[in-house]
């Protein structure tokens, strides 16, 4: 039986297979392969802006801006695998400028200005994030690609507040009965998606099983 290690090593070889396979095909031109790497990592760039706590205006800057490095760097990056990294170290420097900017402004003082480099403790929650905006752009790909009863039964399930099975049940048109055991097929077609194959090898879609936002699919 494979080791907890191996099973994650097993989920990030199949991580950096997908970001090798859309950076291959937007170095083609592929718009949608550019897409799905602006998709998938747009969270991990507002999280970095979010730490440095810029405002929304500035926030948008940064994020244009290190999309627009990619879009200059692409064909020389090396190794695609290593796209976030390159992207988080982007991100942060850009960061930095801003800030650097703002430097006789009174807020100044309250930032490290250091974007080169964060302290330990940064450095593994960006880890964490990075991994955080991966689960949730290949949760929103296996969602997108679920049959519409499917999406629209989770959605349900997912509202805030909780809504009644018997309210539910009336919306859609379907049995109480039938509510647990469709959702259970469900869950199940979300967790064989090869979008997610390499995540739930090493830990499950949801957490006890329960539903995903359905707000990440949006």
């Amino acid at each position: 039986m494979a080791t907890n290690s191996a099973l994650t090593q097993e989920a990030s070889r199949g991580r950096d297979d997908v970001v090798t396979g859309l950076v291959a095909r937007a170095r083609a031109g592929d718009q949608q392969a550019w897409d799905a790497l602006v998709e998938r990592y747009s969270p991990l760039v507002w999280s970095i802006c979010r730490r440095y706590r810029l405002g929304g205006a500035d926030a948008a800057d940064v994020s244009q801006n290190a999309w627009l490095h990619l879009v200059g760097h692409l064909g020389n990056i090396r190794d695609p695998a290593a796209l976030p990294g390159w992207l988080a170290t982007t991100t942060r420097r850009e960061c930095g400028r801003v800030l650097r900017a703002a430097a006789r402004g009174p807020l100044a003082a309250r930032y490290d200005l250091d974007a080169e480099s964060l302290p330990d403790d940064q450095a593994a929650s960006a880890e964490q994030e990075l991994l955080t905006a991966e689960r949730h752009a290949a949760l929103r790909e296996a969602f997108a690609d679920l049959p519409a009863d499917c999406q629209r039964l989770i959605a349900l399930l997912a509202a805030d507040p909780p809504l009644p099975y018997a309210d539910i049940s009336a919306r859609l048109g379907i049995p109480v009965g039938s509510i647990g055991p469709t959702r259970r097929r469900c869950l199940d077609k979300l967790r064989r998606h090869p979008a997610i194959a390499a995540f739930s090898s090493a830990e499950p879609v949801t957490a006890h099983g329960e539903i995903p936002d359905p707000a990440l699919a949006r």
